[in-house]
């Protein structure tokens, strides 16, 4: 919902070598770390809950912690996304295979406390789950996005303004995309209303989620390029916000709005206060010991000339941008929702990179691939200085 450049992918298609070999079985035997004041503890009042979906970056996740806090977790999937981490929890997961387009026999005739909607990938997924599970779950948690709120206009979006419901003409491509999710997660959460009703909906808005198992390399990006130092690009300017949230806070923040029964809307946006570009890189830089000289482009034409139009977190705030990193998570922080210090988020998702996780495959392409901007940087840097003289 950011992207201005038809060149470049958009945020729905988008989450050192020598590290040793110890390393992936250490990180895959570590307890859920995100947030140490919020550890998982057992809930005096384990639910049994069905994850549509759950295999993917956010499930496992949200499975971890619900386990550790002693509820029962069922999944419904089509069988074909295998789990990059927390695999071991899986054998104590009921697996349930269907289709969401035309095969939902698996939740007939059962019956759970609440159920997650991480695969709402069309509004009438959503309708016909939210309608079959009616009488038989007490809750329903919809994983939206603040995609609801493009085009991103505001200074202080929140959960009260007004959604995209239809999607206009004389648009161009990278705008047909991004106002088709909108649109589509828009009337998702209407559906999921209109068939629980507003006291006993979940509505959860997240940003750009990043942290282990991320399955893009948006924000994989900078621990990985901050972690080798030297002369660094940093786009945008020092003012220009940022906003993101480990993937990890919003897993436990979801499983603790279901067991207190926390129903509403909620944009689930980190970090804690406002922050820009600047500001991150250096926060982000705190968990390593690289030496590192950073390069700050200000100039968004030079910007949009060389092909950057985002570098997650940041995007280029203008046009139907502007406001996309202005999004208000007051009511979220209000209600429970933490977040993980920015440097241990760092550290956590460099570890997941060079473990076992993540095929060599990509990681090489992550460095030299000729679309990433790694394998780009010198070139752009060299004409950065000759820009500037």
């Amino acid at each position: 919902m950011k992207e201005v450049i038809k060149t470049v992918k958009t945020r729905r298609e988008f989450l050192h070598f020598g590290v040793k070999a110890g390393l992936a079985t250490t990180f895959a035997s570590q307890p859920w770390t995100a947030n140490a004041s919020e550890a998982p503890r057992l809930s005096r009042h384990p639910l049994k809950i069905l994850i549509l979906g759950g295999t993917s970056f956010l499930g496992p996740h949200q499975i971890a912690y619900a386990m550790q806090r002693g509820h029962t977790i069922t999944t419904f999937t089509r069988g074909r996304t295998k789990p990059t981490i927390h695999k071991k929890l899986f054998k104590d997961v009921e697996q349930l295979i269907g289709d969401r387009k035309d095969n939902l026999e698996a939740l007939k005739g059962r019956k759970w406390d609440a159920v997650i909607d991480n695969s709402g990938m069309r509004v009438s997924w959503a309708r016909d789950t939210a309608e079959l599970l009616k009488d038989q779950v007490e809750l329903y948690l919809f994983t939206s996005s603040t995609g609801v709120y493009y085009p991103y206009l505001g200074e202080d979006i929140g959960e009260d303004t007004e959604l995209v419901l239809k999607v206009p003409e004389g648009i161009d491509e990278i705008q047909q995309i991004e106002y088709d999710y909108g649109v589509m997660k828009s009337n998702s959460e209407i559906a999921v209303k209109h068939a629980f009703g507003e006291d006993r909906s979940i509505l959860v808005r997240p940003t750009y989620m990043m942290g282990p198992a991320d399955r893009t390399d948006r924000f994989t990006y900078w621990p990985v390029r901050l972690s080798r130092g030297g002369d660094t690009l940093v786009p945008g300017r020092a003012s220009d916000p940022v906003q993101y949230i480990d993937v990890r806070d919003v897993a436990g923040w979801m499983i603790r709005l279901l067991e207190q029964k926390n129903v509403g809307t909620f944009n689930a946006v980190g970090p804690a206060s406002a922050t820009g570009m600047h500001a991150f890189i250096y926060g982000a830089h705190a968990a390593f010991s690289s030496a590192a000289s950073f390069i700050m482009v200000e100039d968004y034409d030079f910007l949009t000339d060389h092909k950057i139009p985002y570098a997650i977190p940041w995007i280029l705030p203008m046009g139907d941008n502007f406001g996309s990193a202005r999004v208000n998570n007051a009511v979220a922080v209000a209600n429970g929702l933490t977040f993980t210090p920015l440097a241990a988020s760092v550290r956590d998702i460099f570890e997941w990179w060079h473990s076992e996780a993540v095929t060599e495959e990509r990681r090489v392409k992550m460095l030299r691939g000729s679309d990433s901007l790694m394998a780009r940087e010198k070139s752009i840097l060299a004409a950065w200085k000759a820009h500037s003289k």
